[in-house]
């Protein structure tokens, strides 16, 4: 199934070396998996600094300040459902799942903040983020959240990448 997920990792920081950018991948085709993405996928990752994640943040949502991570899904959907064949693009026979942008520097503080290292930070962000390309959801506190966090935390727990 590996071969059939297509996703760049793209980066206009340094420090973003091929570990890191396979640790992004292996996180993303594990959520795929657990989530029952077994279709021919896209899912665009661009690894950045505060400073540029802060303009993505204020472009897209009007929202002058950083983020650790930002999600823009293709489709509007509710976890559980998924885009069909028909949602391929015809000249790459990919779904488009969405795009992602993660903070660098967020996954430095935060690991601190946490009390675990950069490399499960990252791990948990990518996770966090396909999730909410495939439909997921935290804004309230209640099922939502909750369903949510089960997903990230059984995800996280098949990738070996425990708290």
């Amino acid at each position: 199934m590996a071969k059939r997920h297509y996703i760049p990792v793209t980066a206009d920081v340094p420090g973003v070396d091929e570990r890191k950018r396979g640790l992004i991948r292996k996180a993303l085709r594990t959520a795929l998996a657990a989530e029952g993405v077994d279709f021919a996928c896209e899912v665009d990752v661009s690894i950045t600094n505060d400073e540029g994640i802060r303009r993505i943040n204020l472009d897209m949502r009007q929202v002058d300040r950083p983020t650790d991570v930002l999600s823009f899904p293709a489709f509007d959907l509710t976890p559980g459902e998924l885009p069909g064949a028909e949602d391929a693009d015809p000249a790459t026979g990919l779904v488009p799942l969405g795009d992602m942008v993660i903070s660098l520097e967020r996954v430095s503080v935060q690991a601190k903040e946490y009390g675990h290292s950069n490399r499960r930070e990252l791990a948990y962000l990518a996770v966090h983020s396909v999730l909410h390309l495939l439909g997921y959801d935290h804004l309230d506190e209640g099922p939502e959240k909750a369903r949510m966090r089960a997903r990230e935390d059984a995800i996280m727990a098949e990738l070996g990448i425990e708290r």
